[in-house]
């Protein structure tokens, strides 16, 4: 039995049992609850409440002004709340996952997931229309219906989906809380972080959050769909599989190898009679010349012509010519 840490990379023998998460009673509640804060914030900015004029407060604020040592660092963290960098890191580590427990549960969970942030978020930032912090026209305008798509914030959004699926996808209690806590901060992290930027309002990284957990909450509805999705592909892979071992298994075809034309004879060059053609005429030759008993005879009757005297008796000799080994001893 191997102890090292290596050991936890081979992949495992038997696929293990996964808990998958269910619609409890507590998530619904968290559901329900997100839901209404996800509605409270754009009713808020689509009736240019005070919500609005705290986002243009923090905007003139310039926090990228006030801190500029934080600016640096700052350009390079927001990038895990994008899209193509984080999802090709949960990705990677996600694929090596199902190599290694003989599932595809966690890539189809993160495609899910991925889905339905595109969906849901696009649907907003298209619809609403609206513009972000630097393409502000008028102080205290909501500047909805502009032609943007800021709100809400797709990094903030994202940053929740891609680092929370490594929690929801956690196999043991202890882990789920470890990652839980961990995605958290680093989704309040980036979103906080745009705000400083100046490249989202409040509200725009406030409605991220709560549509990034609004999928996360939402994903044990999906499940069942998931689960039908990975046999779908196992008895796919398993047809493939049985169709090109029936392919490599097939016999050859008949006919044997194919047989080159005749060569045809160049101009002053005899032509050439068959080998077999040859060989008859030559035995044919051969044979009516041969004599009697000179020890001569066909090609093919040298070769082929054994007769087998099975029909003479067997003859036992009546004496024995060999002396007996006394007197061969003595002789000698």
């Amino acid at each position: 039995m191997r102890t090292d840490i290596f050991a936890r990379l081979d992949r495992e023998p038997v696929p293990p049992k996964i808990v998958i998460p269910r619609m409890s009673s507590t998530r619904t509640a968290l559901f329900g609850g997100t839901l209404a804060f996800y509605v409270f914030v754009v009713a808020a900015v689509l009736t240019d409440s005070w919500l609005v004029a705290l986002d243009w407060k923090t905007f003139l604020f310039r926090p990228y002004q006030q801190w500029p040592g934080l600016h640096a660092f700052l350009d390079y963290f927001v990038v895990l709340g994008q899209r193509g960098p984080t999802a090709v890191m949960i990705a990677a580590w996600l694929g090596w996952r199902s190599w290694r427990q003989h599932t595809l549960r966690p890539l189809l969970v993160l495609g899910t997931s991925l889905l339905l942030l595109n969906v849901t978020v696009g649907a907003v930032k298209l619809g609403l229309g609206r513009q972000g912090p630097h393409y502000g026209t008028q102080v205290g305008s909501p500047e909805l219906f502009s032609g943007g798509d800021i709100f809400p914030s797709g990094h903030t959004a994202n940053a929740v989906v891609t680092w929370g699926i490594l929690a929801y996808l956690a196999t043991t209690p202890r882990t789920r809380r470890y990652l839980s806590l961990g995605s958290s901060a680093l989704a309040l992290g980036v979103g906080a972080t745009t705000v400083y930027l100046g490249t989202h309002w409040v509200s725009d990284v406030l409605l991220g959050w709560a549509a990034g957990l609004l999928i996360l909450l939402a994903m044990p509805w999906f499940e069942p769909m998931i689960g039908r999705a990975e046999l779908a592909i196992f008895a796919a892979r398993d047809r493939w599989r049985a169709y090109r071992g029936a392919r490599a298994g097939a016999p050859a075809p008949a006919g044997g190898d194919e047989q080159l034309p005749p060569r045809r004879p160049t101009d002053g060059e005899p032509p050439r009679r068959p080998v077999g053609a040859a060989r008859a005429g030559r035995a044919g030759a051969a044979g009516p010349s041969a004599a009697p008993g000179s020890g001569k005879g066909t090609l093919a009757q040298s070769r082929t012509h054994h007769p087998v005297r099975s029909d003479r008796p067997p003859v036992t000799p009546a004496g024995n010519r060999r002396p007996p080994q006394s007197r061969q001893i003595a002789g000698g």
